[in-house]
C-alpha cells in the first residue's frame, strides 16, 4: 500500500483513534513500511514528542505512536 492509498482509506475513518489503530495494523501486517507509518503519526499528530524522549530513556526503546 502506497500513500495516496492509505490517505484515501484514512479519509473515510473519521475517529483518530481508529485510523491510529488501523495505521498500525497496516505496519504489523507489513502493508506499509515504518517510515509511512512514521509520516502518517507525525502529520496526523499522534506522537507525542516529549512523551517519546522520557520512553527513550526509561525503557530503553522508543514509542513511535501515542
Amino acid at each position: 500500500m502506497n500513500r495516496e492509498e492509505l490517505n484515501w482509506l484514512l479519509q473515510s475513518i473519521k475517529d483518530a483513534a481508529t485510523a491510529e489503530r488501523f495505521v498500525l495494523a497496516q505496519y504489523e501486517r507489513g502493508r506499509i513500511s515504518f517510515q509511512l507509518m512514521a509520516d502518517m503519526a507525525r502529520k496526523r499528530g499522534w506522537i507525542n514528542r516529549t512523551a517519546n524522549q522520557f520512553a527513550i530513556t526509561t525503557t530503553g526503546f522508543p514509542i513511535a505512536i501515542a
